[in-house]
């Protein structure tokens, strides 16, 4: 059984998703946020606090995004990856990690600077700046999909999970208000899906279930 250590509209989404998205059964670990210092007993597993944490037999992953590339290639064959023989395989890998390394990142100093911290040590300069950063990345996805459904591939795949986490970031921080036309259209695409909604009410009932709702964004 995969276990599958999550906070409400973390990074752990990222996974949780692709879980859903392709069938596969798991238990869902809910955590307050942020769990280095709210679940202390949490850093007997996961020293680092940070989240998410996928265990799986013997593997035990951390990075969102590589979670993803596992999943994909350990559960597969499965549209949701692109083959190396594939044209698209090296697209599909940059914008794997595109939405983590060069679209979260920036939204996580936002999220930290403008809300997260304490009053005093707030700071809307960077909060500003670092704005201004992803949504100068953003028109990268932007042209993208202008004239396609999904990122690459011809198809949807984990790569879009990855993106489309960033654009849920996004959403609850408010920053979706300034979606150019092409990416707030992908976005509304990406929620429609089964294995999106699924795994958005297995977040909330799990949250509930185990008393770790948390809203910090």
């Amino acid at each position: 059984m995969i276990t599958l250590y999550h906070c409400t509209a973390a990074r752990s989404f990222r996974p949780l998703w692709a879980l859903e998205e392709l069938g596969l059964s798991y238990e869902l670990k809910m955590l307050p946020f942020p769990p280095r210092a709210l679940a202390k007993d949490y850093l007997a597993l996961n020293p680092l606090g940070t989240i998410p944490l996928l265990i799986d037999g013997e593997t035990r992953m951390t990075e969102s995004a590589a979670v993803l590339q596992y999943l994909a290639t350990r559960y597969g064959p499965t549209p949701l990856a692109v083959d190396v023989d594939e044209a698209c395989y090296g697209a599909y890998l940059n914008w794997l990690h595109f939405g983590e390394a060069t679209l979260t990142f920036p939204q996580a100093l936002v999220l930290r600077y403008g809300k997260l911290e304490p009053e005093a040590r707030r700071s809307p300069q960077v909060a500003t700046d670092y704005t201004k950063w992803f949504f100068g990345r953003l028109r990268a996805v932007e042209a993208a999909v202008l004239d396609n459904e999904t990122l690459c591939a011809g198809r949807f795949t984990v790569a879009d999970i990855s993106v489309g986490y960033a654009l849920l970031l996004a959403d609850r921080i408010g920053l979706a208000r300034d979606f150019g036309p092409a990416v707030a259209a992908y976005w509304q695409r990406l929620q429609a899906r089964d294995g999106f909604q699924r795994a958005a009410n297995a977040e909330n009932v799990a949250g509930e279930a185990q008393g770790a709702v948390s809203h910090w964004w």
